[in-house]
């Protein structure tokens, strides 16, 4: 791991929430391509500010206590969010073999403990570390391995991570393009995982001495749990249909065998499903009144209603290109992470940004 530096890329805080309705820089236009039109905030999305900008294929934010963490795919750094309105490294993990939708991927932070989930030479696999210093110049301690193993490839990697309201560390795991490993409990493909903070099986895991949760998923992305303790996923589908799932300890939902909602009593259905164009579903947060779900493909914030599950309504559409998480702040705001330079995207000047919602 790299020791910290500051990177001399400027990260800009908004100063009002009148600026906020303009606070995107022109668009810059390459050789070649048409530009793409300049966000907005409109009435029906509601305004946003941006909170940062610059960023190079993000992909996960996390907060320790009150700073803002961020994890870059493809360059492996770790930032951290000053006061200053500066982004600075606080290191480079080491070990990533970024390609592809693999590399640096998903954050928690947990106990002053920094995890990161990504993909190696041969494998996915989770490491903690010690969160060193005061915001502005803080550091990372040695890594320690939490879970190692996991399939990786070119594409369906999973890559989020979170701590439940049980304190137990949740992982999605895509099915690495193996398919049939989804269906296979011995396999930590297409699942999603359930550990100990410092790696252990919790003893009331649903398959004994496995770190399986559920199975049957492709691709899942996103994870959240509202008040009550319902747990909720987004997954990536094939060619038919995304889904948002409620997850349940040993469920099996069913891929590679049905996608989408296929009333087979052998599988647990999603609660919703759309479209990949319109969705391909990452990041997903839960407030206390809706489940918000960002969108890669489909360029859109998705919120649905905890009173009624199979319902939603879109924000942003085209407004901010493709989406790659979103958070519940510290202090109760919405952040959103667009994920323009990953290599599908169109990015605009000043692409990757964090927004976050006002009012």
């Amino acid at each position: 791991m790299r020791s910290s530096r500051r990177t001399g890329r400027r990260v800009f805080f908004a100063v009002s929430a009148a600026s906020a309705l303009w606070a995107f820089t022109a668009c810059v236009p390459q050789p070649g391509s048409e530009p793409r039109p300049e966000p907005s905030a409109s009435a029906e999305s509601g305004p946003v500010e941006t909170v940062a900008q610059g960023l190079d294929a993000p992909w996960s934010i996390a907060f320790h206590e009150t700073t803002p963490l961020v994890s870059e795919r493809d360059g492996a750094r770790i930032l951290e969010i000053d006061d200053d309105g500066e982004a600075r490294e606080v290191a480079v993990i080491d070990g990533v073999a970024a390609g592809g939708e693999g590399g640096l991927l998903g954050l928690a932070v947990h106990d002053g403990e920094l995890y990161t989930y990504f993909t190696a030479p041969g494998e996915n696999r989770v490491e903690r570390r010690e969160l060193r210093g005061d915001p502005g110049a803080l550091e990372l301690g040695d890594p320690t391995t939490v879970i190692d193993g996991i399939p990786a490839a070119g594409n369906h990697n999973g890559g989020r991570i979170a701590f439940g309201p049980d304190g137990m560390l949740y992982i999605t795991t895509g099915d690495a393009g193996d398919r049939d490993s989804a269906q296979d409990r011995d396999a930590l493909a297409g699942k999603i995982l359930r550990i100990k903070p410092g790696g252990g099986i919790p003893d009331d895991n649903p398959f004994g001495d496995s770190p399986v949760y559920s199975y049957g998923h492709r691709n899942p992305q996103g994870i959240g749990w509202d008040a009550d303790g319902t747990m909720y996923a987004s997954e990536f589908g094939q060619d038919t249909w995304d889904e948002l799932n409620v997850i349940e300890a040993g469920g099996n939902y069913g891929w590679p065998v049905v996608e989408g909602i296929a009333g087979d009593e052998r599988f647990i259905d999603p609660v919703q499903q759309w479209t990949p164009d319109s969705a391909s579903p990452s990041g997903l947060a839960v407030t206390d009144t809706e489940i918000l779900i960002a969108n890669l493909r489909g360029e859109r914030l998705r919120a649905v209603p905890l009173g009624d599950l199979a319902t939603s309504s879109e924000r942003f559409t085209g407004e901010l290109g493709r989406l790659r998480d979103v958070v519940v702040a510290p202090d109760g705001g919405i952040w959103i992470l667009t994920n323009n330079t990953d290599g599908r995207g169109d990015p605009r000047s000043g692409d990757d940004r964090i927004v976050r919602l006002i009012g």
